[in-house]
């Protein structure tokens, strides 16, 4: 096993854990700090498949900014994990007919050797860099849905204004 398959293996478990963990937490700030172990572990794993931009732009916009609004939202809410939860039986049914389904599948895979193949590698950049092979397609390939999602973005600024403004007094 060389060094890249070791990499990948363990950001790769790591990132499942921390996921796991931070779904199964019942304290919300608890569940909050599961998940900035678990963006670094996916932003190294984008920088193992030569997505050194893609990294940078996870650890900045998801562990810096969105971890940051969770935490300050979780934190005003005043949110208590102590709450008791109501499981309808159908629930637990359907829960563990979809967790026998999935055990089901891991095991067709390890039966298969699906498992034992080796980490699939990117092909080159084809720019000469990552960060302008993202360039170039954004304004090349998907210049429109890239100006949709813009315009989309400029709706919702406006929509947090409309809201967030103060009726004045008249």
């Amino acid at each position: 096993m060389n060094l890249y398959s070791l990499l990948f293996y363990y950001f790769a478990v790591v990132t499942v854990v921390t996921a796991v963990l931070s779904v199964s937490r019942s304290n919300p700030v608890h569940s909050v700090i599961f998940l900035i172990p678990c963006f670094f572990h996916i932003a190294g794993l984008f920088v193992l498949l030569d997505a050194e931009f893609l990294a940078a732009v996870q650890i900045l916009v998801y562990t810096g900014a969105i971890m940051v609004l969770y935490l300050f939202v979780v934190t005003l809410l005043n949110l208590s994990g102590t709450r008791e939860l109501r499981i309808i039986h159908r629930q637990r049914f359907f829960a563990m007919v979809a967790g026998i389904a999935l055990a089901l599948e891991l095991v067709i895979l390890a039966v298969q050797g699906s498992f034992s193949r080796p980490v699939a590698k990117l092909v080159g950049n084809v720019f000469g860099g990552n960060t302008e092979a993202v360039g170039a397609s954004l304004y090349t390939t998907f210049l429109f849905p890239f100006e949709l999602a813009s315009l989309v973005l400029l709706v919702a600024i406006f929509g947090a204004v409309v809201l967030a403004r103060r009726e004045s007094a008249e």
